[in-house]
């Protein structure tokens, strides 16, 4: 017997118009946008050179603020202890160790001292790398670089690495003619009283009004605070006046020798040599000895920070303006720490009582050492992440991470899909902010540094951190330090000799590293 249509012909019209009327109501409800994504990387901010990280002397209101809207990490980690090699993790997600670019471009020249040759490492981001902005580019965002490139001359700028917009077009480690107008960069206009920080922040606003209407990656990487140290003339004055309110500074400056001497020297030692007449000035020092900064208290790197952190107050205002900030990531971090060693690339060099200033520009207390050392003063960095909607706000994570995680966070935030070959030294931080007690059961961070430093007599050195512990070696003599950093975060018990088997399992597990990434070796000088 036939089905009558009088039956079904109805139901099956009905079905019909409910599958078209789903189809169109789906049709005519939009998508949510995708969201934009600002990096705000300020150039050798030490861990402790922010308010919430614990500095007394300098005042970040806004990344304080930041701080309450996101998630703050405790044990952020840069990639090395100087900028290049920092600024490729970002944009790729590897070590630079892997991409062989493991010093500041173009490098520091050996030098007769020197017992070891550096390694030939490459000058230029390799073009065959898919970037951050590339990867962002090729979801439709239009990207912008606003400051410090420093990753290779032209043709290797980055506008030929996925981004549309770079201001100025210089690619260089510091501003030309320092952060005062002019400042002679192409593409930078200027005017009389300028300051490079704020007119950073100006073509920051304008990029973020022109790209309202669709997704937008910028890369906000100032050229502060970095040397040359030039503070805006308001803020200069307001931290005089403060300065002149800190107590009597019975401690500057403290020596740090070398740990890979064959006999190397104590701290006692070390503070009795400090007194002695060989060691009063501010040079390279005999025994491979340096001097540190103990204190806080440079009134004109504490300008540059109050306006680095204006900028980002004014960068938030605008997204809040512009109804922007509930569909806008924002990373706030810094490449590498602070500057607490005076910078010897020239052996030579010999720093003036009156220039103290302008060649120290901080203290990384309580962490050890500074800018181009593999202590934490060196590589340990603040960093806040605000992903509206996913981050928790106001959450504290003391889960270890590095920069080579922003690449394949920002994707998985951003719910684009993951690129595992490349990114493939970093992990998604994603699940930090959701529940920032979580674990990445990541087995260790690592740093290979292949060259000796303009910020210290210290050997090149290779470290590792696992758990709470962390390994230091170095390349002249093999000597070891072994700290943990969970009772010991400002480094001075090294128990390399009372932890053999700790100190086994860590070297074994950065050798096997460093076979595996084929690191770069340094060879015995002729």
């Amino acid at each position: 017997m036939k089905s009558s249509p009088y039956i079904y012909g109805p139901i099956l019209t009905l079905a019909l118009v409910s599958i078209v009327s789903s189809f169109a109501a789906a049709q005519s409800t939009p998508s949510k946008p995708k969201p934009n994504v600002i990096l705000f990387l300020v150039d050798d901010l030490g861990w402790s050179d922010v308010e919430c990280y614990g500095s007394t002397f300098y005042e970040t209101p806004h990344i304080n603020a930041l701080a309450r809207e996101g998630v703050r990490f405790t044990q952020a980690y840069a990639a090395c202890h100087v900028c290049s090699p920092t600024r490729a993790s970002v944009l790729t997600g590897k070590y630079p160790a892997r991409l062989h670019l493991t010093d500041w471009l173009p490098g520091r020249k050996d030098h007769p001292f020197q017992l070891l040759q550096s390694p030939a490492h490459i000058q230029e981001l390799p073009p065959e790398e898919t970037t951050l902005a590339e990867a962002l580019k090729e979801h439709g965002y239009r990207t912008a670089i606003l400051g410090k490139w420093h990753l290779g001359e032209e043709p290797h700028g980055p506008t030929s690495q996925g981004f549309d917009l770079q201001i100025p077009r210089w690619n260089k480690a510091a501003p030309k003619r320092g952060f005062y107008a002019p400042f002679e960069m192409e593409g930078l206009e200027d005017k009389p009283g300028d300051y490079l920080t704020d007119r950073l922040t100006d073509e920051a606003e304008s990029f973020i009004d022109a790209n309202r209407e669709q997704p937008f990656f910028l890369y906000l990487a100032h050229f502060a605070v970095h040397d040359p140290i030039q503070g805006r003339s308001d803020f200069v004055s307001y931290y005089e006046k403060k300065r002149e309110r800190l107590p009597p500074n019975d401690t500057p400056f403290i020596l740090e020798g070398n740990p890979d001497d064959k006999l190397p020297k104590t701290r006692q030692q070390l503070q009795s040599m400090i007194q002695q007449p060989d060691w009063s000035g501010h040079k390279l020092l005999p025994e491979r000895t340096i001097k540190i900064k103990q204190r806080q208290d440079n009134a004109h790197f504490a300008a540059m920070i109050a306006s680095m952190d204006e900028s980002l107050g004014r960068i938030v205002a605008k997204l809040k303006k512009l109804k922007l900030d509930q569909n806008t990531i924002l990373i706030f971090a810094s490449d590498n720490g602070g500057m607490a060693a005076a910078n010897f690339g020239n052996p030579e060099r010999v720093v003036g009582k009156n220039k103290l200033d302008a060649a120290y520009a901080t203290s990384n207390l309580p962490l050890r050492g500074a800018k181009g050392w593999l202590y934490e003063g060196g590589i340990r960095v603040p960093l806040i992440v605000r992903v509206p909607g996913e981050s928790i706000r106001g959450a504290i994570c003391h889960e270890p991470v590095i920069t080579n995680d922003l690449f394949p966070t920002l994707l998985d935030v951003a719910g684009l899909p993951l690129r595992p070959d490349q990114h493939c030294d970093g992990l998604s931080l994603a699940p930090l902010l959701r529940d920032p007690l979580s674990s990445l059961n990541r087995p260790a961070l690592f740093w290979h540094f292949p060259h000796y430093s303009n910020h210290g007599m210290q050997s090149p050195g290779a470290a590792i951190r696992a758990g709470d512990y962390k390994l230091i070696e170095y390349f002249e003599n093999s000597s070891v330090q072994l700290f943990d950093l969970k009772e010991d975060p400002g480094e001075q018990n090294d128990l390399s000799l009372i932890a053999e088997p700790k100190r086994l399992e860590l070297q074994t597990l950065l050798h096997h590293w460093q076979d595996e990434i084929n690191a770069q070796r340094m060879t015995k000088r002729p």
